[in-house]
């Protein structure tokens, strides 16, 4: 299984282009490790390889997919990211350690954190609504990204309408965070939840509109009308 890694990584760098590169490091603060390739090309690979795969059990893969996070490059946990979530169907809720680690051993950027919490963490507590109450202490973290991870992993089922509850106490929690990734994560996980709820999040943010950070207020309403806005950018 160790030589299906060296082939990506092979395969990676003769994909590598400089101009990519320097492009994607500009949507980073911090520092980044990047080999230069577009996310198109990155998901295509991620699937062609999976294909490639010896053992599919889900054990095995899951190891491919640590050994990847490792390396730090944000292609290589996007081929993570992409495998684990190939694999949602036989999640069971002892997975959630295995992710719970990821995110706090591997995430160190907004892109690696989006991409896991969006759609492998996101559809694992679809499946498993009890793991919410683990969201809720990755909101107390002293690490940003865990704290991001807490509000970004209801994203996807925000927009369905889910978890209201849960997710008004998540954004309680990173209310006044002043690190600017948490306030962007909260924030749109507000505004994914007012796709659906629109009513109920336009009464939360009017509540709290006083002390939100701007961020969080801005990314929440970003989708409602626009006489709504007005009334939650008043003073």
């Amino acid at each position: 299984m160790k030589n299906i890694i060296n082939e990506i990584r092979s395969e990676i760098i003769r994909n590598a282009d400089e101009k990519t590169k320097i492009s994607g490091e500009r949507f980073f603060k911090e520092s980044v490790k990047i080999y230069g390739l577009k996310a198109a090309l990155i998901k295509a690979m991620a699937m062609e390889f999976y294909k490639k795969l010896p053992d599919r059990n889900k054990s095995a893969i899951f190891g491919l997919c640590e050994e990847l996070w490792k390396s730090g490059y944000i292609e290589e946990a996007g081929i993570a990211c992409e495998w684990s979530y190939k694999l949602r169907k036989e999640y069971i809720p002892e997975d959630f350690a295995v992710f719970e680690r990821w995110v706090k051993n591997y995430v160190t950027n907004w892109a690696a954190c989006d991409t896991l919490c969006n759609h492998t963490i996101g559809t694992f507590i679809e499946m498993y609504p009890s793991f919410l109450s683990e969201l809720k202490v990755w909101a107390l973290s002293e690490s940003r990204w865990v704290k991001r991870a807490s509000a970004v992993t209801l994203i996807v089922p925000a927009r369905k309408g889910k978890f209201l509850k849960d997710i008004f106490e998540i954004a309680d929690t990173l209310h006044a965070d002043q690190d600017d990734m948490v306030q962007k994560g909260y924030g749109w996980m507000l505004k994914a939840a007012s796709e659906a709820r629109q009513k109920e999040v336009f009464e939360y943010v009017m509540k709290r509109k006083g002390t939100m950070p701007r961020t969080s207020l801005r990314y929440a309403i970003e989708k409602m009308p626009s006489e709504l806005k007005a009334k939650a950018m008043a003073k």
